[in-house]
């Protein structure tokens, strides 16, 4: 350990401490009012459901050490700036094409309300071309993990100098939901070393595109006849 890094203990205290979950707070629940609230998404029904939380302390400890072994040197005062997911809203939609009105609100929120400030540019971690060029068109730029993992990070701050405090909010389909809590709960914070896990894993992030694609197909199909019956 360095001799400037904290014993991750006395970085763990500090972020569980009154003061400090109550700063976190009042972002995340800032965050996640938003969401709620927004009239746009309201009345399009473009968010299916919200999940907010907190990053878990041994999580945290784990990242922590992750970051020294990198050479990151983390102090209380740094804390919030390198670690920029101790909040965390995750946003599900249906299918792929609400995604769009979801990132307009988002961008609007940061572009023209002014509230909030991108810490860093969005990203879409996707693997599939189809998907890469869908987020491209957005002005989103794309990563492929090696897990196939699949969803779209923002993360975001208060717009003034004075806070570093963040949210990291993700936006992603049910069905990329269900691979991410299987993925999370067998390889999280430490992949498995099960080959075959691995693969099955991976083999399910393929199915998830299939019903990703099927939902957009359906909703397309239901919009057409929807049209089709008011003529």
């Amino acid at each position: 350990m360095s001799s400037n890094q904290l014993p991750f203990s006395e970085l763990i205290e500090f972020y569980k401490s009154e003061e400090t979950q109550s700063v976190l707070d009042q972002f995340l629940n800032q965050v996640e009012h938003f969401f709620k609230t927004n009239p746009t998404l309201k009345r399009a029904k473009a968010i299916h459901s919200i999940k907010a939380r907190q990053k878990d302390p041994e999580h945290l400890r784990d990242k922590l050490l992750r970051k020294q072994d990198k050479g990151v040197i983390i102090t209380k005062d740094t804390l919030f700036r390198e670690i920029t997911d101790l909040n965390g809203v995750r946003i599900l939609h249906l299918y792929q094409q609400q995604f769009p009105l979801i990132h307009n609100e988002i961008m609007k929120k940061i572009n023209e309300m002014e509230d909030w400030k991108l810490v860093e540019p969005p990203k879409a971690y996707t693997w599939e071309q189809e998907s890469q060029h869908f987020f491209e068109e957005l002005g989103i730029r794309t990563e492929v993990k090696d897990t196939y993992y699949t969803s779209v990070h923002y993360v975001v701050k208060p717009n003034n100098s004075k806070s570093d405090i963040t949210c990291e909010i993700q936006v992603r389909t049910l069905f990329e939901e269900i691979w991410g809590e299987i993925d999370h709960t067998i390889n999280y914070p430490h992949e498995t070393e099960s080959i075959a896990c691995r693969e099955q894993i991976r083999v399910l992030a393929k199915l998830v595109s299939t019903g990703t694609r099927l939902a957009d197909s359906i909703f397309r199909t239901y919009d057409d006849y929807m049209r089709q019956e008011k003529k």
